[in-house]
């Protein structure tokens, strides 16, 4: 329920300072499902260090109702450059990224994208790997031939291709 109060509440006292830290007010939200499902949820990086949550959230309240925004902050207060902020709706969410990402915030260049959680930016890590099977291998000895390094890699596994690297004279590099 919206109390004419806790209007006021949001208008005018959200961000101010408590004890010197800046106090966050925000709507409860009691159904855990629109939390977890992510919707609504962006992620910012390459933030000025000089935002702070106040100007976060004046920055992103023009695309739709927050329910929460931060910024990420290390142990001494200061700004880690990421934020996040999560809208009522991906709807406002997408409105976000498609206004500010690449846009300038404080002469940086900002990065504003939806938010992917841990475990799912784990998996496809481990995808990518899966897929991955190009290897770079270095310090070679210059007068190895293209068959002796061949023969040198095939026992691990069947090869696409194999190739040396050599400068504009032919010679390898090693």
């Amino acid at each position: 329920m919206n109390s004419p109060d806790g209007e006021k509440a949001l208008e005018h006292l959200n961000y101010s300072l408590i004890k010197n830290k800046p106090c966050r007010i925000m709507w409860s939200q009691r159904d855990p499902a629109l939390r977890k499902t992510g919707q609504g949820n962006i992620f910012i990086k390459n933030l000025d260090e000089s935002i702070d949550n106040k100007a976060l959230h004046d920055t992103f309240a023009a695309f739709g109702e927050i329910l929460s925004c931060k910024v990420g902050l290390d142990e001494t207060g200061k700004s880690r450059g990421f934020a996040f902020v999560h809208y009522a709706t991906g709807e406002a969410a997408t409105a976000a990224i498609k206004a500010v990402n690449g846009m300038l915030l404080n002469d940086k260049k900002v990065y504003v994208g939806h938010h992917v959680g841990k475990k799912e930016r784990q998996s496809k890590v481990e995808e990518q790997k899966a897929q991955f099977t190009n290897l770079f291998i270095k310090n070679i000895d210059v007068e190895t031939t293209e068959q002796e390094f061949e023969d040198l890699v095939k026992p691990f596994g069947e090869t696409v291709s194999v190739a040396l690297g050599k400068d504009e004279d032919g010679k390898t590099k090693g």
